[in-house]
């Protein structure tokens, strides 16, 4: 049995490895055609994983057709490859060169709260929507590496070459199952933090707050950090632009927690209102989130299974 296990994991990272090698030697427009090709073919392969897009899509869209919805599902799996091509030039171009594949808007937003903490701590946050790895390294990139949270893959070998791509510009990052004492390490050192807060979130992490009008269990650390910290919040995400034809690292305004005394009504109001900055963006682009991901997956006590 671990015989096969040690076959699968190498299996898998020689897979990873030529194909990051080769779509990473490529021109960007072409490494994204064919992650483009390759997200169609997971869209026609992926049985169960569309099962779930359609459900997560009725959810969020009842009032489109069946059709609307399904275009939207096939530019989720559009989108992953599109961001695949992208990641594939993280490990192998210049900085210079990976700047000329985003623009950043609004960048003055996140330079104002910077400047207006005084060497305070800071949180980023974002969703999986778009080239979500873009947010943490094109800051990088353009001279702002911060430390954010990751759920390392499954596959050690796999998840090797991901972080040191991640990290060749001064990220860091910290694993998600060992987190809480490097959280409050890197904003009371006045260090910027990037979390996610998009995904279904086990019990102990999470309170249920509407997502789309239906309650999701969504993790709630960001908010009770930046409350006991008094840590400005700023948004960031990485859509695909089709006019400009290129990502675009969004700086959304940012938000200051507001402490009313009730520690447990100011997390549930922060939470809500931070899933519906996501929520909004998503609605913007809504062919873009990840919609493959069983987000309501846990239920409020009593509730039937949605999937």
């Amino acid at each position: 049995m671990a015989k096969n296990g040690n076959l699968q994991t190498t299996a898998e990272y020689v897979v990873a490895r030529v194909v990051l090698g080769v779509l990473g030697r490529l021109p960007l427009s072409l490494a994204m055609a064919i992650g483009r090709v390759m997200g169609f073919l997971a869209y026609s392969l992926a049985g169960k994983l569309r099962r779930t897009g359609h459900i997560n899509l009725k959810l969020a869209f009842p009032e489109k057709s069946n059709e609307e919805r399904q275009q939207l599902l096939r530019g989720c799996f559009r989108s992953l490859g599109r961001e695949l091509g992208l990641f594939s030039q993280f490990r192998t171009r210049s900085a210079d060169q990976l700047r000329d594949m985003f623009e950043v808007k609004d960048l003055q937003r996140y330079e104002k709260v910077k400047a207006d903490v005084k060497g305070g701590g800071i949180v980023l946050f974002t969703g999986h929507l778009g080239a979500w790895e873009l947010t943490s390294f094109g800051f990088s990139v353009i001279g702002h590496p911060f430390s954010f949270l990751v759920r390392k893959i499954d596959n050690p070998k796999i998840e090797e070459i991901v972080d040191q791509t991640r990290i060749r510009f001064g990220n860091k990052t910290i694993d998600k199952f060992a987190a809480a004492r490097g959280m409050l390490k890197t904003l009371r050192s006045g260090g910027v933090l990037g979390l996610l807060i998009d995904l279904n979130t086990l019990d102990e992490e999470a309170i249920f707050v509407d997502f789309f009008g239906v309650p999701a269990s969504t993790n709630f650390m960001v908010s009770k950090l930046a409350l006991r910290n008094q840590t400005p919040i700023v948004p960031l995400f990485a859509p695909w632009d089709d006019k400009i034809q290129k990502y675009t690292l969004l700086v959304e305004p940012p938000i200051y927690p507001e402490v009313s005394g009730d520690e447990e009504a100011d997390i549930r109001k922060l939470t809500s209102q931070l899933s519906l900055v996501i929520e909004n963006v998503i609605r913007r682009f809504p062919d873009q989130w990840l919609w493959i991901h069983r987000r309501w997956k846990t239920r409020p006590p009593g509730e039937p299974s949605i999937y």
